[in-house]
């Protein structure tokens, strides 16, 4: 008998509150990598009606003693990555050029930085690099998409993009900046057979009919970006189903940073082990070991080693090697899974230095990370979604290429 499910993932758009202040941290990350590669950066936002904090902690080494704000404005990037969003209204409350920004940035906490620092401290048991914090980072990949990753999420990705590409382009002048997508495919037997659901909610302007939003929706958004196979007369659609989306952005929610894990990751169908990844620079294995783990994974599936295979990472704070490295393919292996680990661990390090060098961490990349998705975007810049170490893991495991 077959198995069947129903499997559902949300996206967001760019205007969504917490995405608002995702885009913040980023770009504050990416000034302070401009400036000097090494710097420490934790930046988290919160935004409400017209107030945006930028609040963490930054070191940029190349200043000394010198307060980052003398030389990176903080208020201006917030200010430029509200204006890339699209809050330039006149009657936006939350508005590039009006909102009040408050920043709360201090140095790097000295007891974290020995931790990290690759030297020598009392105390420390190695003079190697350490993790800038304890936790457990989950990477994932399957063979549902192109991008190797699961169908829900990647769809619910696409819809929010189109929405936001005929928004930028003024082609729909009634589309406001905050939006959601969600998307819910059937299985059977493991595959993704159909879209059984798809929910769009959009802001826009108070003249514009709910008619005209669900029309343009369905037909020029869903209808456009969705694999047309998957679609058929009984899939449901779900447009803006409270009627009504003209208040939005940090006006009607209130915004945080790192609080959209699951829409930066696999959509709940990989797991996730509870770390944001905005606003963080590469020292911090949240960001850094979650990338390393979706590379790896993602080259296991696309040796044909597995279908689907999630990585799992365990560190200590100031500790350079992994508490712990776990394989599953979920019975889809191709070869023993125990020579997958094998072969894994034989090819790639994990200390975190060796994974920003393996990756290429240091440089203000990170913007092009902070919407839909982190993963399964087509970019040289995203390093670890290449797949150029499949022919290492297959010689690696006994195949030979």
């Amino acid at each position: 008998m077959s198995k069947f499910f129903i499997f559902s993932s949300e996206s967001v758009g760019e205007g969504h509150p917490d995405k608002v202040c995702d885009t913040i941290s980023d770009y504050v990350l990416d000034a302070c990598l401009r400036v000097d590669k090494m710097s420490r950066v934790a930046c988290e936002c919160y935004a409400k009606s017209n107030t945006v904090i930028v609040g963490g902690e930054i070191t940029v080494p190349k200043l000394g003693y010198r307060n980052p704000s003398e030389v990176i404005d903080f208020v201006g990037l917030a200010r430029q990555a509200i204006r890339d969003i699209g809050y330039v209204n006149d009657d936006d409350v939350f508005h590039a050029d009006k909102v009040f920004v408050n920043c709360f940035i201090t140095g790097q906490s000295p007891d974290i930085a020995q931790g990290v620092d690759a030297r020598k401290a009392e105390g420390k048991k190695t003079a190697k690099q350490g993790a800038g914090d304890q936790g457990l980072m989950f990477g994932y990949a399957c063979n549902e998409t192109p991008e190797l990753m699961p169908a829900p999420i990647m769809f619910a990705h696409r819809l929010g993009r189109k929405l936001t590409e005929i928004r930028k382009s003024g082609k729909v002048p009634w589309l406001r900046p905050d939006a959601k997508s969600q998307v819910s495919v059937a299985y059977v037997d493991g595959k993704p057979t159909a879209v059984t659901n798809v929910v769009i909610s959009t802001q826009h302007t108070k003249d514009v009919k709910h008619r005209e939003i669900e029309r343009f929706c369905i037909e020029e958004v869903i209808k456009k970006v969705l694999p047309k196979q998957f679609l058929n007369p009984r899939t449901e659609y779900l447009i803006n189903p409270t009627g009504r989306f003209v208040v939005g952005g940090p006006q009607g929610d209130t915004g945080l940073t790192g609080r959209k894990i699951i829409v930066d990751s696999y959509g709940g169908m990989g797991r996730h082990g509870g770390g944001a990844f905005s606003g963080k620079d590469p020292t911090k294995v949240d960001r850094s070991a979650a990338y390393m783990a979706r590379w790896v994974a993602k080259n296991v599936v696309a040796a044909g080693l597995a279908a689907k295979c999630e990585l799992q990472f365990a560190y200590a704070i100031g500790h350079p090697d992994p508490v712990s490295v776990s394989v599953d393919t979920f019975g889809t292996a191709t070869v023993p899974e125990e020579r997958i680990l094998r072969a894994i661990r034989h090819l790639f390090s994990f200390q975190p230095a060796d994974i920003i060098e393996q990756l290429n961490l240091r440089r203000p990349i990170y913007a092009k990370t902070t919407n839909y998705g982190h993963f399964g975007k087509n970019d040289p810049d995203l390093t670890w979604e290449k797949t150029n170490m499949v022919r290492p893991l297959r010689r690696a495991v006994g195949i030979k290429a």
